[in-house]
């Protein structure tokens, strides 16, 4: 099936051309002077159009014979009248067909029957056409070039067409692992806590009469531990709202410098042309890699280096520490694994380097940011 019309503002000048040209034949029909030959052009002329809008509505089979019988009637038109102006219709026409074997068919048959039709009129030397010779040449060069041009363009449509939806169906599913990642980080902050808020909120009330003491210790911790609850979900409703890379940056410049590290950043240029998405899955890889740094390795000099080309960006974070925290970290739970699991979400990918400190590289592709057919 074909693509739906475009909308008419999109049209430009295409209607008057087509317009033009559908007048045309009845000027080179009128100039033959048999009543019979003008009667049957003019019922060949409707009988083409008449094909050409079945041709447009058809699929699987038909198209090959709506698509013959109008090669048909453009070859009699040239024959007969000099008039192969209908090669540019069927052109058109086979631009638009889908698959590809159909659309290779049928654009042989077409340019094979149009070049026998030209040829035979310059054999002829029939004035009248002789006399449009330079125009016949450009309907020829059409029939070579204008399928191609247009099959071409309905494919990028369609890729492009096929991107926008992967592209929502991507957002849909961060959407999705975003949500399930808020709902692990509420269980994990706050269920616990809860629990035990309900907990010893039930044993204080046991204990009031008996052992006011113990209650009022009780009470304590169940205000200590409300409190560190609330602290954790503002710290989680924080991480949601997103970071960008050079806050983050700022961030750990002020970490680095309360741990009495030196920290140098080197930038080629300005990070551009990436989504907060990205930024904020970079921005916590970046946060958990200078954690583990002030945590574990011992270090004195930190570099960050952040390098972005046309297809990707290096993010890489050196120290010059004892270089082994990172094989600890691998089954101790230091945040590698989280890092490998957001890497690998955006088809990133961690490389760790430890001799001489620890060298960790982070690099993500970057990506740039996209009806019906015929089924023939």
């Amino acid at each position: 099936m074909f693509k739906k019309p475009i909308s008419k503002r999109n049209w430009g000048i295409s209607p008057y051309i087509w317009s033009v040209i559908s007048i045309l034949p009845f000027y080179f029909i009128f100039q033959s002077s048999s009543t019979p030959e003008i009667v049957a052009g003019i019922i060949l002329t409707v009988i083409f159009f008449i094909t050409l809008r079945f041709a447009f509505l058809s699929k699987r089979w038909p198209v090959y014979l709506w698509t013959m019988i109008l090669i048909s009637i453009s070859i009699t038109m040239a024959i007969l009248f000099s008039f192969v102006y209908f090669a540019f219709y069927i052109a058109y026409y086979n631009g638009n067909i889908k698959k590809r074997v159909a659309f290779m068919t049928l654009y042989v048959i077409h340019l094979v029957a149009t070049t026998f039709a030209i040829n035979y009129n310059v054999v002829l030397q029939d004035p009248q056409f002789i006399r449009q010779l330079p125009f016949v040449i450009i309907i020829w060069i059409s029939v070579i070039l204008l399928p191609f041009n247009i099959y071409n363009r309905k494919k990028q449509e369609v890729l492009e067409e096929k991107l926008e939806d992967a592209n929502k169906r991507i957002a849909e599913l961060v959407k999705q692992e975003e949500r399930q990642r808020i709902a692990r980080d509420l269980h994990d902050t706050l269920g616990q806590k809860l629990s035990l808020i309900g907990l010893k909120s039930d044993l204080a009330r046991r204990l009031i009469a008996k052992d006011p003491e113990q209650a009022k210790d009780e009470l304590k911790d169940v205000q200590q531990t409300a409190r560190t609850a609330l602290n954790e979900v503002r710290q989680l409703v924080s991480q949601m709202r997103g970071i960008r890379l050079d806050e983050e940056i700022v961030l750990v410049r002020q970490i680095l410098k309360a741990a009495d590290i030196e920290f140098i950043f080197s930038q080629g240029k300005t990070v551009t042309n990436i989504s907060l998405f990205l930024e904020n899955i970079l921005s916590m890889c970046i946060k958990e890699a200078i954690t583990n740094v002030v945590k574990h390795s011992q270090a004195n000099v930190v570099q960050l280096t952040i390098k972005q080309s046309s297809k990707d960006l290096t993010i890489i974070v050196q120290d010059d520490g004892i270089g082994i925290w990172q094989k600890q970290s691998e089954s101790s739970g230091h945040g590698l694994v989280g890092m490998r699991e957001r890497l690998d979400f955006v088809n990133g990918s961690l490389k760790i380097i430890g001799d001489g400190g620890t060298k960790l590289i982070m690099k993500v592709p970057l990506v740039q940011v996209a009806k019906e057919e015929n089924s023939v």
